[in-house]
């Protein structure tokens, strides 16, 4: 075969719009992070699930509503069944608890950490394939499971080492009872989605849709009267007396909000959480509280965490009652809002703690023993496999943003020591043990 030939099989390498390779520096921070989020979701008693990437299309179509249905990636099987890629991991997670009930003792908490797919229009943030980290608690309707969900948020946030973001949270069934109170109830959903859009297509084309679905000006109005807050020094509580006075002096989501209020303010974390009643979360199933978080810094980047209570999802697939609430964060969002911020989080992709330099490839077997030894006391090792100069060897730790070097000479072996150099400074350490060298390390 002549070269010519060779060079026109090649397949061009591509991946397709909305898609991404993640190299290295990207990878690392994000499997950081996501090992934080599960030893701390483990902490609160939270337990790992999985569910299949595909699902029945009826399965996922059931309840998701109006843009989601447009988005979703669905197709024909071998067997020409049709099938979809999942575009959340919450209706997954009810079909997951109708079909598992019995073997599960609720109320039953639950994490999950994968990917799922959108084919929506892909922009700064926004991907069609992406990692979400949900958790959720069902099987018990109060205040107090409302709480945990939110005080892992914001623990969440405290644990991946992200400042400056402000939870905001609002009441599914108090904007409803509003709603009943203007006569307009039958038409919630389609009032719901477009408040949703607020942030993305402004006030006066949400005044514009809202009067064509209700047919009045008026209660256009009044419903954008209810989502904007005059006084943005208003406090949480009087935010809530005034909601539930336009929505006929309403009582019983005004209970459970004051509630939730209550443990914020004792937890000591409630300055971390505003309410907006312009949150409303365009996805049907949610029936109660709603919350959607922003980072101060980039207020128009969008929520990078967002979730609610929804009682009657598992009511789809099961005649049980399975009421629970939940919260996900959008990982590759965040991450994306983060780098834009150049934040620290972003920044650490060392792929190891320390290097051990090859001078001689008759030693490796003692730079491998080294390596398990330091390794077994928490360290990530990387042993160079090659006796390239020494030049190359400080390049490709430089390039994996590796910190410290170790080099071995002959008569270091011989004595079972070592140097220790920081890389950045230059700074040797010579003639160390074990020991020694490790409490260098430890405290660096």
């Amino acid at each position: 075969m002549s070269d010519k030939t060779k060079a026109g099989s090649i397949i061009e390498p591509r991946v397709l719009k909305g898609f991404r390779d993640f190299l290295p520096a990207m990878e690392i921070p994000k499997k950081a992070i996501i090992s934080k989020l599960e030893t701390h979701f483990s902490s609160y008693g939270f337990v790992p699930i999985d569910t299949p990437v595909l699902e029945y299309t009826e399965v996922l179509l059931g309840k998701g509503g109006g843009e989601t249905d447009k988005q979703i990636f669905h197709f024909k099987d071998n067997g020409e069944r049709d099938v979809a890629l999942r575009f959340d991991l919450t209706v997954p997670f009810a079909r997951f608890l109708a079909q598992h009930q019995s073997e599960l003792a609720l109320p039953f908490k639950r994490f999950h950490i994968d990917k799922v797919w959108r084919g929506e229009n892909p922009q700064k943030g926004r991907y069609r394939e992406f990692t979400q980290c949900d958790f959720d608690i069902v099987g018990v309707d109060n205040a107090e499971a409302d709480f945990e969900i939110l005080s892992m948020m914001d623990s969440s946030f405290s644990v991946m080492g992200v400042e400056n973001y402000q939870f905001c949270i609002a009441h599914r069934g108090l904007f409803n009872a509003f709603l009943a109170h203007l006569d307009i109830l039958d038409k919630s959903t389609e009032i719901l989605r477009t408040v949703d859009k607020l942030r993305k297509i402004g006030k006066e084309e949400v005044a514009s849709q809202l009067a064509e679905i209700t047919g009045s000006s008026e209660k256009a109005n009044q419903i954008l009267a209810y989502i904007h807050k005059e006084n943005e020094n208003e406090s949480f509580l009087e935010t809530l007396d005034r909601l539930s006075s336009l929505a006929g002096n309403e009582e019983v989501h005004t209970k459970r909000m004051r509630a939730i209020h209550a443990y914020l303010m004792k937890a000591g974390i409630a300055d971390h959480f505003v309410f907006d009643p312009s949150i409303t979360r365009g996805l049907d199933y949610y029936t109660g509280i709603v919350y959607e978080t922003f980072l101060t810094q980039l207020p128009n980047f969008g929520s990078v965490c967002s979730g609610g209570r929804y009682n009657d999802l598992a009511s789809l697939y099961t005649k049980e009652n399975l009421p629970g609430v939940g919260s996900s964060i959008g990982l590759d969002r965040l991450l994306a809002a983060l780098e834009e911020l150049e934040s620290p989080i972003v920044q650490s992709t060392s792929s190891a703690d320390v290097a051990i330099f090859n001078t001689d490839m008759a030693g490796f077997a003692y730079y491998d023993q080294l390596a398990r030894s330091l390794r077994k006391a928490g360290l990530r090792v990387c042993v160079h496999l090659t006796d390239k100069k020494l030049a190359a060897q400080y390049k490709w730790a430089e390039n994996n943003a590796i910190s410290y070097a170790i080099l071995v000479s002959k008569e270091e072996e011989e004595q079972n020591r070592f140097t220790l150099r920081h890389l950045a400074n230059r700074e040797n350490h010579p003639n160390l043990t074990l020991q020694e060298a490790l409490t260098i390390l430890q405290r660096k």
